[in-house]
């Protein structure tokens, strides 16, 4: 790696909610939290893979209109027979 060009990372702890986790980061926090002796700075983050819905499986985005299609395509033409006897 060339000396001089990359920015300069500092270890962090990023806080989501309840959770924790530690990492490298570019930012420099000004709060800073003391862990096993290394004084790691703290990044709250509003959302993560903890609590993102698309991440933690809480919530499914379900295309009904997709579906519909899909089924009539499949067996519309057996129901409109079914409906002439």
């Amino acid at each position: 790696m060339k000396q001089g060009i990359h920015p300069q990372s500092y270890p962090v702890i990023f806080v989501d909610g309840d959770h924790e986790w530690t990492g490298v980061s570019t930012m420099k926090p000004t709060s800073t939290k003391m862990v096993d002796g290394v004084e790691y700075g703290i990044v709250n983050l509003e959302i993560s893979a903890y609590s993102h819905p698309f991440y933690t499986g809480q919530k499914k985005l379900v295309d009904t209109a997709g579906r519909v299609e899909k089924f009539m395509r499949r067996y519309g033409q057996q129901m409109a027979n079914q409906g002439k006897k």
